[in-house]
């Protein structure tokens, strides 16, 4: 028995994503205002949960909400250039690849900072965190 119309509720149990979210994405233009019972609730159907569940995949590998947005229009789209698509991937990679590097140089930063800190002995007014963390532009390596 295939559910032909859901509330929110129900949507929200099945994708994963609180009623907040879903609301959220309707509000952002991502997932298209359901049409309403004379009761006022919305009635949502199965396409609603599969974008859902695109939305959810995507945001799982670091899109941001205007990058699934272009994803869902290229997804929709009768001539899908799969380039677009392809560069999207590629311009997020290049985006992750410059966040690790940039957590890599805190984790050194980091360490570099604890090996400064050698002994029970030191004390607060001489620790080499708590001085670089007072001092600006120092921490970074």
């Amino acid at each position: 028995l295939a559910l032909v119309q859901m509330k929110i509720g129900d949507l929200a149990r099945l994708s994963g994503v609180t009623i907040d979210t879903i609301r959220f994405y309707e509000h952002e233009g991502l997932l298209p205002a359901p049409p309403r019972r004379p009761s006022g609730y919305r009635d949502y159907t199965p396409e609603s949960l599969g974008r859902l569940s695109f939305i959810r995949r995507a945001r799982e590998l670091g899109f941001g909400l205007e990058e699934i947005g272009e994803l869902l229009v290229l997804a929709e789209a009768e001539e899908a250039g799969a380039n677009d698509v392809r560069e999207l991937t590629a311009a997020k990679i290049e985006a992750v690849q410059g966040r690790i590097a940039q957590l890599q140089r805190m984790v050194d930063s980091l360490t570099d900072l604890l090996r400064r800190c050698e002994g029970d002995a030191v004390s607060r007014a001489h620790s080499p965190i708590l001085n670089a963390l007072s001092s600006p532009g120092i921490v970074t390596s």
